[in-house]
């Protein structure tokens, strides 16, 4: 399905029935990431899974920013009338789900994010390197917005007052010590890192987050 909100077209895969659940990707990926946890996770609940805008079967832009992805996540949720929804977020994914929840307070209901910074200072230098090096040759706007973005204050984090879930690989991109420090300044958080995982292996075309994402929206209260 696609939806016009922002000055973007935005691809979106709805299945299964029961209360709203949205997946967010990372950089460069898009929707299909998700193959393996969709089946299991629309047995239970309504599944958005949404093509970031200039991602998949979205419509190419060039214009990308952190701000403006998660400015279309909040049109989205609003056109489409999604209420009390979960969103679980992916990498950059993740980065669009903790703006969301500061910028639109009550828009979600619980929030699930893995592999997430709060500015590129948190990604392990070998891989910023990386970053770099490849922006070099691509000039690829999507790296750049890696490397420039995001930019938000830890301390932001204690106005997020719902439950949020904080997962990340053992062997992860970002600094270990970097997604603690998301999971201290959150009220409400749970941390789980995640033995003998890099940043994407328990994810891309894996069930393996099933079972994390279901155990905590089932024991996770709306009202913390």
């Amino acid at each position: 399905m696609y939806i016009h909100i922002n000055r973007q077209i935005l691809f979106y895969e709805k299945t299964g029935e029961g209360p709203p659940l949205l997946l967010l990707h990372g950089n460069g990926e898009d929707h299909t990431i998700f193959d393996a946890l969709i089946p299991l996770l629309s047995k239970a609940y309504t599944v958005y899974a949404i093509d970031s805008r200039g991602h998949g079967a979205s419509n190419p832009t060039e214009e990308y920013s952190y701000l403006g992805m998660t400015e279309d996540i909040a049109q989205l949720i609003t056109s489409l009338e999604i209420r009390s929804a979960v969103l679980y977020g992916f990498s950059d994914g993740g980065i669009i789900g903790l703006l969301l929840a500061l910028r639109y307070p009550g828009l979600i209901s619980r929030l699930i994010v893995s592999g997430a910074n709060l500015n590129p200072r948190g990604i392990k230098r070998t891989f910023l390197h990386k970053i770099k090096q490849h922006y070099k040759k691509s000039g690829n706007p999507l790296d750049r917005m890696m490397l420039e973005e995001p930019k938000i204050n830890p301390s932001a984090l204690a106005k997020i007052h719902i439950p949020v879930l904080v997962l990340a690989g053992e062997h992860d991109i970002v600094k270990s010590a970097h997604t603690k420090l998301i999971a201290e300044k959150l009220p409400y958080s749970q941390l789980i890192i995640l033995p003998g995982e890099d940043h994407g292996s328990y994810i891309i075309h894996s069930d393996k987050l099933y079972p994390y994402i279901h155990d905590f929206i089932c024991n996770s209260s709306d009202h913390p």
